[in-house]
């Protein structure tokens, strides 16, 4: 049924594979998903064909510089009829939420999303409410139009379990995509419970003491590094384990490879780095993660 449910995405937004699977990484790890690309590439279609397929509970929320911590979260509300605080629930309160253009939105709001993305709660008043099972927050932000936003600090991007771009369509996609490709993907309906079945198999999946010692090698190796200022949390390096876990049974195996952990290395640990002023200068987070697994040794036997 999974590889349904990864084939219809797949029909739903032509060209881009592996951000769908990346996505789906984030769905069964419990991680949030940050999309970073121009307008118009697919990023709303995504989520909707998502919650859609799984019949999960979907909200969007546009960002603007006005939007207030409450138009997330909700808030308490006095009902003169009854005399009493009545609350309120924001958009939050969904099972697949999209947070569109989050960095057109000042830091106060921002970090308004902090406790749902690392606790599934939100704090409204005195009083903490645990938001809806299975919660998945996708991002999105437009790297070429800096003109009134505010950049993610790194205690929010430390929340994200992957910084993703879509891939540029090729000619066939984008032919496909006008003669309609999309809009005849096969409607499939997954109950929402099934995302339960699906998260005992991925923790069951086993690492070998090599293959973590890998994992934990790349990590030590990026805090270590000299062009590194602020290295991989251990909030970080437990996300790695859980994604290369979701990787492995995506592949129908029940143990993680060393392939799994480099494969996801550079989408899941560079836009928690904060590199030295003069690395800045000289090379991307991406490339400096990937310098780094090219200098290690990888485990060859699993």
């Amino acid at each position: 049924m999974f590889q349904t449910l990864r084939t219809s995405l797949k029909q739903s937004v032509l060209g881009q594979d592996d951000v769908i699977d990346h996505l789906l990484m984030g769905l069964l790890a419990e991680g949030h998903v940050l999309l970073e690309d121009r307008p118009g590439t697919g990023k709303t279609t995504l989520a909707k064909a998502l919650a859609q397929t799984l019949e999960a509970k979907f909200s969007r929320i546009q960002c603007t510089a006005d939007t207030l911590p409450t138009d997330l979260l909700g808030m308490e509300l006095f009902n003169p009829l009854t005399g009493s605080f009545e609350q309120r629930f924001g958009p939050l309160f969904a099972n697949i939420v999209l947070v569109d253009e989050i960095n057109r939105t000042t830091p106060r709001t921002q970090s308004a999303l902090l406790e749902a993305m690392a606790e599934g709660q939100v704090t409204i008043g005195d009083t903490s409410y645990t938001l809806p099972q299975h919660f998945l927050v996708i991002a999105t932000q437009n790297p070429f139009d800096g003109h009134g936003t505010f950049p993610l600090p790194h205690a929010q991007l430390d929340r994200f379990l992957f910084k993703l771009s879509f891939a540029p369509l090729t000619r066939q996609a984008e032919k496909a995509l006008l003669r309609g490709a999309h809009l005849t993907a096969a409607e499939l309906q997954i109950p929402l419970e099934q995302l339960n079945d699906w998260k005992e198999e991925v923790i069951a999946v086993s690492i070998e003491d090599s293959v973590e010692n890998y994992l934990l090698d790349v990590c030590d190796a990026l805090r270590a590094h000299r062009d590194v200022e602020i290295g991989p949390s251990p909030r970080a390096t437990l996300a790695l384990l859980k994604a290369a876990k979701a990787r492995a049974w995506m592949q129908e195996r029940t143990y993680v490879t060393p392939e799994d952990v480099k494969h996801l290395a550079t989408p899941l640990l560079a836009h928690r780095l904060v590199l030295t002023l003069e690395a800045t200068l000289k090379l991307s987070n991406e490339r400096l993660v990937e310098q780094v697994l090219d200098s290690l040794t990888v485990p060859t036997e699993v």
